[in-house]
């Protein structure tokens, strides 16, 4: 992890005192650690969102990750989408939630992006009521992770890394290329482009932004190129139908 963020920096080297021993485990400032703060964290967060879940503030959770196993998410996550709060769930491997069942999970979806490389990145959002909360890490949502393993959670605050995260999740759920929709049995049907256009999946939609950013990196444009691809590629979702 890069940051210039001193609270984060702080939290780290206070971590790293813990790991070797020459501390007892800290309070941090903005970090979530697993086995002592991620999961209560990630649950009074879910629990948050059910509370603020209203007609006027509709509650939203989009999570991105490996793998949905641990017991007390998935309850929570449950109880979230039986409230009405929006869950979407971009998960590679298992997932023990099963979306669409009446009365219990119709405000949820559960996608798998399968293409050319192995997805692997965990994103965590939160609406909160339009204080929104975006963190990334290196734990997945199974209970060794959430409760065996030493493993960090961070915030992302800079609304340009942000907005980057922000076009992640949107182009995934919105991509009709290799993309597997879980049904309410569990089993998986791959996503129909009925366009008749021709589409890019969306690891081919980064793959293209990652090479205009090379080209324009060589040229010492890359920051204003970044903004522009980023506006581009926003409208693009937006105008999609």
């Amino acid at each position: 992890m890069l940051t210039c963020d001193n609270d984060i920096a702080q939290d780290l080297t206070e971590l790293f005192n813990y790991l070797t021993g020459y501390s007892q485990p800290p309070r941090y400032r903005k970090i979530l650690t697993s086995p002592y703060t991620l999961k209560k964290a990630l649950l009074e967060k879910i629990d948050r969102e059910i509370k603020q879940h209203s007609a006027e503030t509709p509650g939203l959770i989009q999570f991105k990750m490996n793998a949905l196993e641990d017991v007390d998410i998935t309850r929570a996550l449950y109880r979230a989408s039986q409230a009405g709060v929006k869950v979407d769930l971009i998960v590679r491997d298992t997932c023990r939630l099963r979306p669409g069942i009446p009365g219990l999970t119709e405000t949820t979806q559960v996608i798998g992006v399968i293409g050319r490389f192995l997805e692997h990145a965990r994103i965590y959002y939160f609406r909160n009521k339009g204080e929104e909360e975006y963190f990334i890490g290196s734990a997945d949502l199974m209970t060794r992770n959430l409760e065996s393993r030493v493993e960090v959670v961070t915030p992302v605050e800079d609304p340009k890394l942000r907005q980057e995260l922000r076009l992640i999740i949107d182009v995934q759920l919105s991509s009709r290329k290799d993309v597997w929709e879980m049904q309410s049995d569990g089993s998986y049907i791959e996503r129909k482009d009925t366009t008749g256009k021709k589409t890019l999946s969306s690891q081919e939609t980064f793959i293209q932004l990652a090479q205009k950013r090379m080209a324009a990196a060589s040229k010492h444009q890359q920051a204003r190129l970044r903004k522009k691809l980023l506006n581009h590629f926003h409208n693009r979702l937006k105008h999609r139908d």
